[in-house]
């Protein structure tokens, strides 16, 4: 192995099937394949389907990441996989392709926690994470602040939302104004053009008895359908650009001024922001804003890298083996509920002791000659 680890991510917990290649901290590839033009007209994710999407995109994902790269398989250090959080059905796709290159390959296995590596991913673009690493992860499925410690081994829950992410707060919206699916590019890039103080939206849990760190974004998706609805019925026209606007500061505002005080209470000088929502342009700015008005240091990837990929899987892999860290032993499943305070899922390191029958060898011998 050389000094810094090669590793291949795979990533299967949504709609995107995802497989990177990193050499310690360096990325080499980045190859995603995405359903979601299949879901768009069911005005969401649709399980089955995207299972069956990972299933036809697997190995030709993988061929093209190993092609970009420039790297031959049996050159790999280890190959790491998403085994949660996410849809089951996707997950168990991506854990058993993981298992079977890495049985052919003779390679340890990594199992890893998702939203670890949303974290992890960041340093592929501003290098090794500060410890401990306060992070704001928002996406489709998920709006959580966590500390960080150790990204491998040591990740601690501090708030979440109680109800809708933000990511799908986004989508639910782009739904009520017809716009769409998924909700939060077109909803950023209107918003644009309209003005955030237009109307005066709920910030959730933001009163001082309310929990410092949770988030709710159910009873602002309830204000924004009912306001439209009111408009519509009495006959006037929704100026569209307005609310998706004023719904877009009402959320990213909670999210940074959460996400900074954490900061501060935890003594914290960075924050790392990172999930789908990530790349919303007005989440970047006013994070921005405020981070430097306390001077915190804000780390947000390339949009690229803040959506679902198997480059942020990889990182996190190429982590666990830079540290260590145990491999996951062939028992490894999928698990839809993984807690975030379990990174990875380690076992005993896979040995492989050739037992197998013929044609096993066989196939394992020429798969990749």
């Amino acid at each position: 192995m050389a000094d810094e680890p090669l590793v291949l991510g795979i990533e299967t917990s949504c709609d995107e099937t995802g497989v990177g290649i990193v050499r310690g901290t360096t990325l080499l590839a980045d190859a995603v394949a995405s359903s979601v033009d299949t879901h768009a007209r069911f005005g969401g994710v649709v399980p089955e389907i995207a299972s069956r999407a990972h299933l036809e995109a697997m190995v030709p994902t993988v061929e093209r990441a190993l092609k970009e790269a420039g790297v031959s398989a049996r050159d790999l250090d280890g190959i790491a996989v998403t085994a949660g959080p996410g849809l089951a059905g996707a997950l168990l796709v991506g854990v058993s392709a993981a298992k079977a290159y890495a049985y052919a390959l003779n390679k340890p296995l990594y199992g890893v926690n998702h939203l670890a590596s949303h974290i992890c991913v960041d340093q592929l673009e501003h290098g090794p994470l500060p410890e401990p690493t306060m992070a704001l992860l928002v996406s489709g499925g998920h709006s959580s602040l966590l500390l960080a410690p150790d990204i491998t081994s040591d990740v601690r829950p501090m708030g979440a939302t109680i109800d809708d992410a933000a990511g799908e707060a986004f989508d639910k919206i782009a739904r009520v104004l017809n716009l769409g699916f998924p909700g939060g590019p077109v909803i950023d890039r209107l918003a644009k053009e309209g003005d955030p103080a237009a109307i005066a939206f709920p910030r959730g849990l933001s009163g001082s008895r309310d929990p410092a760190y949770d988030f709710s974004f159910s009873g602002l998706k309830t204000s924004v359908a009912r306001w439209v609805e009111a408009k519509r019925a009495a006959g006037e026209e929704v100026p569209v650009r307005d609310v998706a606007a004023s719904f877009q500061e009402a959320v990213v505002d909670v999210l940074t001024r959460k996400a900074v005080r954490a900061c501060k209470d935890q003594g914290v000088d960075h924050l790392m922001i990172g999930g789908g929502v990530a790349a919303n342009s007005r989440l970047r700015a006013l994070a921005q804003e405020r981070c430097e008005r306390v001077g915190i240091r804000l780390r947000v990837p390339r949009p690229g890298l803040c959506t679902d990929n198997g480059a942020m899987v990889a990182a996190l892999g190429a982590e666990m083996v830079a540290r260590g860290r145990p491999a996951s032993d062939w028992e490894l499943s999928a698990d839809s509920s993984l807690p975030v305070t379990d990174p990875h899922v380690p076992g005993q390191t896979p040995t492989h002791t050739h037992t197998h029958d013929h044609v096993h060898e066989i196939s394992k011998d020429n798969l990749y000659s």
